[in-house]
């Protein structure tokens, strides 16, 4: 006689976190996987089912989580006009009235309490300050994991770009010799989910679960790339010099600053949390010379745009 396989349902099913989610259920075997999304018609995945939920309308929630086992939510900062509390909260009271046994909130660092008001990087904090009704709302068993700073975003939004000299590389806001990168591939993030869900006895009880396949400075990174055959430098620039750069430029400049004061997450050793977060997916996190020799793209002609 065959055992039914708990139902876990996936927020953000599209996107980098619930797509890496979703795939690693999948390959996990223990669980079926319901994908949410605002447009299940489209959905392309391979979950094994699709229904309709919108964080921004409540009353779609109650039968997108239906027979749910467990719940992984993100929420996108991102997303012109989103309101993470709101939408979260909606989510969490939705899930606790479902009778949901687990839930793995996808959260960031508080910078502003870190740092004692001294930063504002509300990407982060916005997130942070979801933990405690998480935490608060009662579900038997509840985890957070920490998603990286994104391999990928390195030869995307922020990869090389070109400089006066011609040359390729980064101009920064930053000290590159200072090491305070925690970095990984987005899409290994699901092998930490799935195994979170897999082991709630070990990581049921509230745990934090980075995700960190290489801890890095800017020339560390530089370097790895050059090693490929790329010819990246770094240079660095007075914090109000980069504000002007490009729209959006000081507030990058501020979450960099709040890096190099204090590292991506935070101060404080993480060795437990992410030799917790290794054991629980099953597999070691691809290193960003790993990743970059198998994945880095750059092309000078894109560049020069």
């Amino acid at each position: 006689m065959s055992i039914e396989k708990k139902l876990i349902a996936v927020f953000g099913a599209t996107g980098n976190q619930g797509g890496s989610v979703v795939r690693a259920l999948k390959e996990n075997g223990q669980f079926k996987v319901r994908a949410l999304s605002r447009d299940p018609v489209n959905y392309k995945g391979i979950a094994d089912e699709v229904v309709a939920a919108d964080l921004d309308q409540p009353e779609t929630l109650t039968a997108a989580l239906e027979d749910v086992h467990g719940v992984f939510l993100v929420t996108n900062f991102w997303q012109e006009g989103t309101d993470e509390i709101k939408q979260a909260t909606a989510a969490i009271q939705a899930a606790k009235a479902a009778g949901i046994n687990h839930l793995i909130w996808s959260t960031l660092p508080n910078v502003e309490a870190i740092s004692g008001g001294k930063f504002k990087v509300p990407q982060f904090t916005g997130k942070a300050k979801i933990d405690t009704i998480v935490k608060d709302a009662g579900f038997s068993r509840y985890t957070f994991v920490v998603p990286p700073a994104y391999y990928q975003n390195f030869s995307g939004p922020i990869g090389p770009q070109k400089q006066q000299d011609g040359s390729f590389g980064w101009v920064l806001p930053i000290d590159p010799s200072v090491r305070c990168f925690h970095l990984g591939d987005i899409n290994e993030l699901g092998n930490i989910v799935a195994g979170a869900f897999a082991h709630p006895v070990e990581t049921g009880d509230g745990a934090y679960l980075p995700l960190v396949g290489d801890f890095l400075s800017f020339n560390d990174l530089t370097s790895v790339l050059n090693q490929l055959g790329h010819q990246f430098s770094v240079v660095q620039v007075p914090r109000e010099v980069y504000a002007d750069f490009f729209p959006g430029a000081d507030a990058l400049a501020e979450t960099l600053a709040y890096y190099e004061a204090y590292t991506y997450l935070g101060p404080g050793s993480h060795e437990a949390e992410i030799t917790l977060a290794n054991k629980i997916a099953g597999k070691m996190p691809t290193t960003f010379a790993s990743w970059a020799r198998a994945n880095f793209q750059f092309s000078d002609d894109a560049s020069s745009d």
